[in-house]
């Protein structure tokens, strides 16, 4: 019986460690920045541009100050569907269209799979820490400005 226990040990151990694995990565912080406004707030935001770190998006991060955010920026507008598999943070997501303007807002609960979707196509998606936007009576309609949303020409 006691050559068992070890191979009883180290069996848990490995079940542990892979059901942890998800939460050893480490959270983008790298990302270049842009300054976004939502009236007289001003938002610092990481910039996610590249499929890769869309896909990473914010996962893995144990906090964020308040003023900070995600702008996950698509190449072309359409409907973004967002979940929150290995995100640690409770965060509202903002989808808006190319002028800035919000389309619609939603809050997403940590490491769920649910599916949160813009209700038109949309070049960006701001993520902020959950209420964020409700706190500061942001909502459906209000104009982002900033570089991101200038006229294209």
């Amino acid at each position: 019986m006691s050559l068992r226990l070890p191979a009883l040990l180290s069996g848990l151990l490995a079940l542990w460690m892979s059901t942890t694995s998800a939460f050893a990565q480490d959270p983008q912080m790298d990302l270049q920045r842009t300054r976004i406004s939502a009236g007289m707030y001003q938002i610092d935001a990481q910039v996610a541009l590249t499929p890769q770190q869309q896909q990473t998006g914010l996962m893995y991060r144990k906090e964020m100050p308040q003023a900070e955010g995600m702008l996950f920026v698509f190449e072309q507008p359409s409907t973004q569907c967002f979940w929150m598999k290995n995100t640690l943070l409770p965060l509202s997501a903002a989808f808006v269209a190319d002028d800035g303007r919000i389309v619609n807002l939603v809050d997403m609960q940590p490491l769920t799979l649910d599916s949160h979707c813009s209700d038109e196509p949309v070049r960006y998606v701001l993520e902020m820490n959950q209420g964020w936007f409700a706190k500061k009576n942001i909502k459906k309609g209000t104009k982002l400005t900033g570089a991101p949303f200038q006229v294209r020409r």
